[in-house]
Protein backbone atom coordinates (compact mmCIF):
# COMPACT_ATOMS: atom_id res chain seq x y z
CA UNK A 1 0.00 0.00 0.00
CA UNK A 2 1.39 3.38 -1.01
CA UNK A 3 1.44 6.33 1.38
CA UNK A 4 0.21 9.80 0.36
CA UNK A 5 3.79 11.00 0.11
CA UNK A 6 4.72 8.11 -2.19
CA UNK A 7 1.65 8.67 -4.39
CA UNK A 8 2.53 12.37 -4.66
CA UNK A 9 6.08 11.44 -5.69
CA UNK A 10 4.77 9.03 -8.37
CA UNK A 11 2.17 11.56 -9.60
CA UNK A 12 4.94 14.13 -10.11
CA UNK A 13 6.87 11.58 -12.18
CA UNK A 14 3.72 10.74 -14.15
CA UNK A 15 3.14 14.38 -15.14
CA UNK A 16 6.02 14.17 -17.59
CA UNK A 17 4.99 10.83 -19.08
CA UNK A 18 2.97 10.15 -22.21
CA UNK A 19 0.35 7.38 -22.11
CA UNK A 20 1.89 4.18 -23.45
CA UNK A 21 -1.04 1.86 -22.76
CA UNK A 22 -4.43 2.32 -24.42
CA UNK A 23 -7.71 0.63 -23.60
CA UNK A 24 -10.03 0.68 -26.58
CA UNK A 25 -13.51 -0.58 -27.36
CA UNK A 26 -12.53 -4.13 -26.39
CA UNK A 27 -11.99 -3.05 -22.79
CA UNK A 28 -9.44 -4.70 -20.51
CA UNK A 29 -8.46 -7.70 -22.64
CA UNK A 30 -5.82 -10.36 -22.01
CA UNK A 31 -3.54 -8.58 -24.52
CA UNK A 32 -3.83 -5.31 -22.56
CA UNK A 33 -3.13 -7.13 -19.29
CA UNK A 34 -0.07 -8.87 -20.74
CA UNK A 35 1.26 -5.61 -22.18
CA UNK A 36 0.70 -3.79 -18.89
CA UNK A 37 2.34 -6.60 -16.90
CA UNK A 38 5.46 -6.64 -19.09
CA UNK A 39 5.72 -2.84 -19.14
CA UNK A 40 5.32 -2.59 -15.36
CA UNK A 41 8.15 -5.08 -14.89
CA UNK A 42 10.39 -3.03 -17.17
CA UNK A 43 9.42 0.52 -16.12
CA UNK A 44 7.54 0.20 -12.79
CA UNK A 45 5.39 3.27 -13.53
CA UNK A 46 3.12 3.50 -16.57
CA UNK A 47 0.50 5.94 -17.77
CA UNK A 48 -2.50 4.60 -19.61
CA UNK A 49 -5.52 6.06 -21.35
CA UNK A 50 -9.05 4.78 -21.84
CA UNK A 51 -10.05 5.84 -25.35
CA UNK A 52 -13.38 7.61 -25.93
CA UNK A 53 -14.72 4.67 -27.98
CA UNK A 54 -14.30 2.30 -25.02
CA UNK A 55 -17.43 1.13 -23.23
CA UNK A 56 -15.39 0.85 -20.01
CA UNK A 57 -15.63 3.42 -17.23
CA UNK A 58 -12.15 4.91 -16.72
CA UNK A 59 -12.04 4.31 -12.94
CA UNK A 60 -13.34 0.75 -13.23
CA UNK A 61 -11.00 -0.14 -16.10
CA UNK A 62 -7.97 1.24 -14.22
CA UNK A 63 -8.93 -0.62 -11.04
CA UNK A 64 -9.44 -3.89 -12.93
CA UNK A 65 -6.10 -3.54 -14.70
CA UNK A 66 -4.35 -2.74 -11.41
CA UNK A 67 -5.92 -5.78 -9.76
CA UNK A 68 -5.11 -8.15 -12.63
CA UNK A 69 -1.45 -7.00 -12.76
CA UNK A 70 -0.98 -6.75 -8.95
CA UNK A 71 -0.19 -3.05 -9.35
CA UNK A 72 -1.16 0.02 -7.35
CA UNK A 73 -3.53 2.52 -8.92
CA UNK A 74 -1.80 5.83 -8.23
CA UNK A 75 -4.12 8.29 -9.96
CA UNK A 76 -7.03 8.72 -12.37
CA UNK A 77 -7.46 12.08 -14.09
CA UNK A 78 -9.94 12.39 -16.94
CA UNK A 79 -9.30 9.44 -19.23
CA UNK A 80 -5.71 8.90 -18.02
CA UNK A 81 -4.45 6.74 -15.17
CA UNK A 82 -1.14 5.86 -13.51
CA UNK A 83 -0.14 2.38 -12.35
CA UNK A 84 2.88 1.45 -10.22
CA UNK A 85 4.42 -1.91 -9.36
CA UNK A 86 7.92 -2.50 -8.09
CA UNK A 87 10.03 -4.60 -10.45
CA UNK A 88 10.93 -8.06 -9.18
CA UNK A 89 14.19 -8.22 -11.15
CA UNK A 90 15.65 -4.72 -10.97
CA UNK A 91 13.83 -1.92 -9.14
CA UNK A 92 14.35 1.50 -10.74
CA UNK A 93 12.26 3.90 -8.66
CA UNK A 94 13.20 4.59 -5.07
CA UNK A 95 10.10 5.71 -3.22
CA UNK A 96 10.32 8.19 -0.32
CA UNK A 97 9.64 6.74 3.14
Amino acid sequence: MLTGKQKGFLRSMGNEMDPILQIGKGGVTEAVITQADETLEARELIKGRVLPNSVEDVQRAAEELAERTSAELVQVIGRNFLLYRESKKKPLIELPR
